[in-house]
């Protein structure tokens, strides 16, 4: 790998630091799911009802094309938009450190 390779993989888009891997991305308006950038709408209403339907659906995930992938999507999303679903999906992502990281 070259040096100019190595340099973009740890770059964002716009240069800034490390490459998000999963989440939204702020400054774009994008959900990041590893290489896959999907944009947001620019409505909150529209955010939070596919945010909704997303969650919806991913209750009923045992029915065929819809799935329990579904769930973690649409809190992601809702997340964008609501304070307390925000605050839950930063203590488990905290916490979901804490347990992956070795003990020394």
């Amino acid at each position: 790998m070259t040096d100019q390779a190595r340099t973009k993989e740890k770059t964002d888009r716009n240069g800034n630091g490390k490459a998000q891997r999963f989440g939204i991305d702020h400054t774009t308006h994008e959900l990041v799911l590893g290489s896959i950038r999907i944009p947001l709408p620019q409505s909150r209403l529209a955010r939070l009802g596919i945010g909704l339907a997303l969650i919806l659906g991913g209750l009923l995930g045992f029915l065929p094309i819809l799935g329990f992938w579904m769930l973690p999507l649409g809190f992601i999303l809702l997340s964008h938009d609501l304070p307390l679903v925000r605050r839950w999906r930063r203590r488990l992502a905290v916490w979901w450190t804490k347990r992956r990281r070795p003990t020394d």
